[in-house]
């Protein structure tokens, strides 16, 4: 291959499907780039021979012309989903190349933002002594290092969204009803963590069978730092409002200040997830499913920070809920998604935040797509031989 560069999952399939390099030659690449970072213990499980086995049937797929949208992109597993989900059926049916399996949290905490493996927790890759969010930890690892362009991930309170927010990538969470739920309530929904809005747009026609849309010229945006309920450090959401505003300029963007105060979803998401029926849960309040539909028939998106915090130390987050501003829309089951919003002082990734209407996550996406061409490229963090 003529360079080291980490390419994007786009980049991979249109090399591969035109014969530059062989869907063999970027499996072995991405094992070599596993192992680059087996210190950080993204996965829990490496699968060598058989991924070199399916990258060749790719191979003898596009050598018969076939041309599949993915065609040998490596591709990291969440281990709580394995490859039996149907996102992963429906991604390696697209040509992808399923390399590992990555870690998620293990028992014994009430927080979920960290990942367990038998060598023990997984490293943020921007700073060893924090944890990289969860539980969707190590998927989130393995793209923000470059070891894989594309990983599957799942998201019932932010699974999806927090670990890309703090390890400075893309996460999504589509609407709740498009894809299967992974757990009773109803709750957590499957989603992609990649490096760029593109490759996630590749994960919707693979998954959901949508096509992109163009993008708006301007979207109507509505910016809230707390939702009414949450209070987040200071300098989180000053990046993300930063990023906000820049992307704004960019575009010609007019952001609005949204004036929304809803309620702490707290008591209704962990009723829901309870021991008891879900059914029997308190449901959102009807007077904030209002005021929300109220906005966003107003504006295209309302932005916020991903979290309320920074990723916090491996002991724990202390008293602050990681999902301050993830939770409510898994309730509510809005599209979402967490964009790289820059750095705090000490150099930890932020996220921004953005939520659209039900069923228009084609347009939150090509939205996202705009604010994508103001702020990357986006960082990527350098991965030393050994832990820091």
């Amino acid at each position: 291959m003529d360079d080291q560069r980490p390419r994007s999952a786009g980049e991979t399939a249109d090399r591969v499907n035109r014969g530059e390099v062989s869907a063999v030659e970027t499996a072995h690449r991405a094992l070599d780039g596993i192992d680059r970072i087996r210190h950080l213990r993204a996965f829990v499980e490496v699968w060598g021979q058989a991924a070199l086995e399916r990258a060749a049937e790719v191979d003898g797929a596009v050598a018969d012309g076939a041309r599949l949208p993915l065609a040998g992109v490596p591709l990291a597993v969440k281990a709580s989903e394995g490859t039996g989900s149907h996102q992963a059926r429906r991604l390696v049916a697209a040509g992808a190349v399923p390399v590992g399996s990555t870690s998620v949290p293990g028992p014994g905490t009430p927080w979920k933002t960290w990942g367990e493996t038998a060598e023990g927790p997984t490293l943020n890759p921007w700073c060893a002594d924090r944890v990289p969010g969860g539980s969707s930890a190590g998927s989130a690892v393995a793209v923000a290092t470059g070891a894989v362009p594309l990983a599957t991930a799942s998201d019932g309170a932010g699974s999806t969204r927090i670990p890309a927010a703090w390890c400075g990538v893309v996460g999504y969470k589509p609407t709740t009803g498009l894809l299967p739920a992974r757990d009773r309530a109803g709750l957590t929904v499957g989603g992609p963590i990649a490096r760029t809005v593109a490759d996630v747009e590749l994960y919707r026609g693979a998954v959901l069978g949508d096509a992109p849309l163009a993008s708006p010229a301007r979207p109507r945006v509505a910016w809230s730092p707390t939702l009414g309920f949450t209070q987040p450090d200071p300098e989180v959401a000053d990046v993300a409002e930063r990023a906000l505003r820049r992307w704004a300029r960019g575009c010609g963007i007019a952001v609005a200040d949204a004036g929304i105060t809803l309620t702490d979803p707290a008591r209704t998401w962990l009723a829901r997830r309870g021991p008891g029926s879900p059914a029997d849960a308190p449901p959102v309040a009807p007077a904030d499913l209002s005021a929300l539909a109220e906005l966003l028939s107003a504006v295209d998106l309302l932005a916020t920070p991903a979290t309320p915090n920074r990723p916090h130390p491996h002991s724990g987050p202390g008293d602050v809920m990681s999902v301050g501003f993830t939770w409510l829309f898994n309730l509510t089951g809005h599209p979402a998604l967490s964009l790289p919003a820059g750095f705090t002082g000490d150099g930890l990734p932020v996220g921004l935040h953005l939520v659209a209407r039900h069923r228009e996550d084609a347009a939150l996406l090509a939205a996202a797509r705009t604010a994508e061409r103001v702020l990357a490229p986006w960082s990527r963090p350098r991965v030393d031989a050994s832990p820091r």
